[in-house]
């Protein structure tokens, strides 16, 4: 017969295995390539050093300041070489884009925009950015159709 003393340890160990996680989950995308997969989540990108993007796009008002981790740096932190990458939104729109342009144009997978965090329901929570208005060859396709916004995996083959 358990003991009425332990009774309330009892019910306190139950709510603490009950009580839901509040832990906030941390936006990550997927690098895959033949050296195999690699995941970072938003805070590993941090670390890797943001760089900034200063420029209009069709679907922003006026000048926006992305901040992200130039794609050239991902790929190389994430082993991944080849010479396209394929880039894979939310809703498994995806793209190939010549890995040339990362080192060519300093494209950039943005985590902020205006100091901000991207939310999914507003071009978040990773966006490939190209810096369209440093070069006239930018500003318009393909490269706004390279501009993948939602990204969750970038394919390198």
């Amino acid at each position: 017969m358990i003991s009425l003393r332990f009774v309330p340890a009892i019910v306190l160990a139950a709510f603490a295995f009950a009580m839901p996680t509040f832990a906030e989950d941390v936006p990550a995308v997927t690098i895959s390539s033949a050296a195999g997969s690699v995941t970072f989540d938003r805070t590993e990108l941090e670390a890797m050093g943001l760089v900034s993007i200063k420029t209009t796009t069709p679907w922003n008002e006026g000048v926006v300041d992305f901040e992200g981790v130039p794609l050239k740096a991902l790929l190389e932190k994430a082993n991944a070489s080849g010479e396209t990458a394929t880039v894979i939104a939310l809703n498994d729109y995806s793209v190939d884009v010549p890995t040339a342009d990362f080192d060519e144009f300093g494209t950039i997978l943005a985590v902020k925009r205006n100091g901000d965090y991207m939310p999914v329901d507003d071009q978040g929570p990773f966006f490939v950015i190209y810096p369209f208005d440093s070069n006239p060859v930018l500003q318009g396709q393909p490269y706004y159709g390279r501009a993948v916004w939602q990204v969750k995996e970038i394919t390198v083959q």
